[in-house]
């Protein structure tokens, strides 16, 4: 969290008063305290600019403060907690990782949550994230040059200048994890892809996202773009939270309306678990660099209980990620 610098003047000290000092040095207090109350709690106040410590760390740094800490959206996974109830050890663990309640924020298991690493295409939940609080259903997107000349994995059927509905490029984005849809989507948010970013991270702090930091909206460029599993937790429950796009990535592959020959495009999930149909897999979104390694964060569902995982560069994330659910569905036997 930013932390706030007060910084009162010099005191200055009278023969004739000698409590006045006193007395102003308490009423500085007094109000750089009434500031601080101002700037956390209304809105509409003023804020300085405060550096996110995010941009300081590196890769395979600590993030104490990881997960959401005390965020106002209530998402942070509990990490203050002790005792996790999942022993698992793996002979080749992924770099970091976590399993957790959806809805309490329970931890369950964890292995170096707050590990500072890159996070390639999981990038794009906070990108979807954004969009559907900015633009609403039915409304279109325009396929602009920039879109096209996307590096990575795409949709790869847009045409310049084609408005395409909003839902089919957020199944665009989060089911083939479209590099080329998150560009056109953030374009349409901010007008350029340097201001969308600056949403993005505005967004991180917000949600007390403490290890975060995005430099691009699809993931693909490694530099300067990273989190940690504890962040990437918070940021899949938010995800789940919003109906538009917990129906999307709920999705083995989806048809939709498209301005080609057929008038119909098909899209397929990248999830694994999905593929592999494992028993109640409700999500989330997978992610791959040759920096980052294979990423996962999933969820499932097996009656009332709601888990999910992270796991960043796991050798296996499909098979860790089955064999942590499995345990924690166990718990609930």
């Amino acid at each position: 969290m930013p932390y706030h610098v007060f910084q009162g003047g010099r005191r200055r000290r009278r023969r004739r008063w000698p409590g006045r000092s006193a007395m102003l040095a308490v009423l500085a207090c007094a109000a750089g305290a009434a500031l601080f109350l101002t700037s956390r709690d209304d809105p509409a106040a003023p804020r300085r600019a405060v550096p996110t410590p995010a941009t300081a760390l590196v890769d395979g740094a600590p993030a104490p403060l990881a997960g959401g800490g005390t965020a106002p959206s209530q998402l942070a996974v509990r990490l203050d907690q002790p005792g996790d109830l999942v022993s698992l050890h793996f002979t080749h663990p992924p770099r970091s990782g976590l399993l957790f309640d959806l809805d309490t924020g329970r931890v369950l298991w964890r292995h170096d949550p707050t590990r500072v690493l890159k996070i390639a295409s999981l990038t794009k939940m906070m990108t979807a994230l954004l969009v559907v609080g900015r633009v609403a259903p039915g409304q279109r997107v325009r396929i602009t040059k920039e879109a096209l000349a996307y590096q990575g994995s795409g949709v790869g059927l847009f045409r310049r200048g084609r408005h395409i509905g909003v839902e089919t490029m957020l199944n665009g984005l989060l089911l083939p994890s479209g590099n080329d849809a998150a560009i056109a989507l953030a374009q349409r948010v901010s007008g350029t892809v340097p201001k969308f970013v600056a949403l993005m991270n505005r967004r991180a702090r917000a949600m007390g996202l403490t290890c975060t930091h995005f430099s691009h909206p699809d993931g693909f460029v490694d530099r300067a773009n990273h989190s940690c599993a504890a962040d990437l937790a918070a940021l899949a429950r938010a995800v789940l939270r919003e109906p538009r796009l917990a129906r999307i990535v709920h999705r083995r592959q989806a048809v939709l309306p498209f301005p080609i020959k057929g008038g119909k495009i098909y899209l397929y999930n990248h999830n694994p678990l999905l593929r592999q149909g494992y028993r109640g897999v409700t999500g989330v979104k997978t992610g791959y660099t040759a920096a980052a390694g294979r990423c996962l964060v999933a969820s499932a569902h097996r009656g009332q209980v709601r888990l999910g995982v992270v796991l960043l560069h796991s050798p296996d994330p499909a098979t860790q990620a089955r064999k942590l659910l499995d345990r924690g569905f166990g718990l609930a036997r």
